[in-house]
């Protein structure tokens, strides 16, 4: 998810999204029932052996509903101008001995905006119902209308078997919940279970790496490592943004929108006779990693290469990874007849250094 992956999770499920467009939220975070003071609120509950005990054909063991800015999304690559902020309503589950939990999300609007009175609905893409909200008298919410499916495809009854199904739907009585008033955090932390950051990983590459600034990742391998790996090719790799790059950036690109159209180039020197192949990539931000395609704008091939393609991510402790794990990272010339096919070799992932601008120079 992006890091950022929400209901629909098909194709069906996406073709859905197209319609939807109508129907988001005309009035984010101004629903005063939810939010008194306009800040992001959280409802949540946590059920206890008793009590699923006398409900056995409840699934739910815990429950939040935060209503606000986006609680999933961790820091990814994606520009800002480009992320998703239009859900305001987001629900996560926890099904008894499950060790994640589940989640969909919405954006919610007054039933009939000219009555104070009416309830409210978090609607989802494909004129789905996400949940049914009413604040009582006495600040707790009232959670109904909540689909068996709801984490499933729109399809899912049709496309799954009987027993499937059930086993991965919700229960008879996981509806009509009553949902304490909690601090923000608590929703925070509830959906923080989803997805656990790993604090080793750091910032994200677009916001490490700037537009205007020129980085170097290497890794240089020893004899040993050769050895115990045969079939990788790569003696020495490279992946960098110098002049050129910047330059060619600076002339058509859009800070903004970083890392989209960031120009990168990777270097590759072979133990075969010590040959040395250096492709330009361009990139953009998907999800939580840089998608580069092989470029052809600052290099003198002729042949189509818009589908060779590497993906960045950020490591551990500053590092960088630099994957192509269906045909490897490119150590021949893209063009060449030796490029046609899957590469045949182990030059699939490299955990890259941060080096100096120097160790990148042509």
């Amino acid at each position: 998810m992006t890091s950022r992956t929400m209901v629909a999770r098909t194709m069906g499920a996406m073709l859905c999204v197209a319609l939807a467009g109508a129907a988001r939220a005309d009035n984010a975070l101004s629903l005063k029932e939810l939010s008194p003071n306009g800040a992001d609120a959280c409802f949540g509950r946590i059920y206890d052996a008793a009590h699923l005990k006398a409900h056995p054909h409840q699934k739910v063991a815990r429950i939040f509903f935060y209503y606000g800015h986006d609680p999933v999304s961790r820091p990814n690559e994606e520009p800002l101008a480009n992320q998703d902020n239009s859900h305001n309503g987001f629900l996560t589950t926890t099904a008894r001995d499950a060790k994640k939990p589940e989640w969909a999300s919405g954006w919610c609007n007054k039933n009939d905006p000219g009555d104070p009175s009416s309830g409210i609905r978090c609607g989802m893409d494909c004129d789905r119902t996400l949940a049914s909200l009413k604040v009582d008298d006495k600040g707790k919410l009232l959670l109904s209308d909540l689909s068996p499916d709801i984490y499933l495809d729109p399809d899912a009854s049709e496309s799954m078997s009987k027993a499937e199904y059930n086993k991965q739907a919700l229960g008879s009585e996981d509806d009509n919940f009553k949902l304490e008033p909690m601090p923000a955090d608590s929703c925070k932390a509830e959906f923080a279970r989803i997805d656990p950051i790993d604090p080793a990983l750091g910032d994200p590459l677009r916001v490490r790496l700037k537009p205007d600034q020129p980085f170097c990742f290497g890794r240089d391998y020893d004899d040993a490592h050769l050895k115990s790996h045969p079939g990788q090719l790569t003696q020495s790799i490279r992946v960098f943004r110098g002049p050129i790059e910047l330059a060619a950036f600076a002339a058509g690109g859009d800070a903004v929108n970083w890392p989209d159209g960031a120009d990168i180039a990777v270097s590759v020197t072979t133990r075969q006779k010590g040959a040395k192949i250096t492709q330009t990539y361009s990139c953009q931000g998907e999800a939580d990693q840089w998608r580069c395609s092989a470029s052809a704008k600052m290099s003198d091939f002729s042949c189509d290469i818009s589908q060779k393609e590497i993906f960045l991510k950020r490591g551990p402790n500053g590092t960088m990874m630099v994957s192509n794990p269906n045909n490897a990272v490119a150590v021949v010339d893209l063009c060449s007849k030796a490029a046609n096919g899957k590469t045949k070799s182990d030059d699939k992932v490299y955990r890259l250094q941060p080096m100096p601008q120097s160790a990148c120079a042509p």
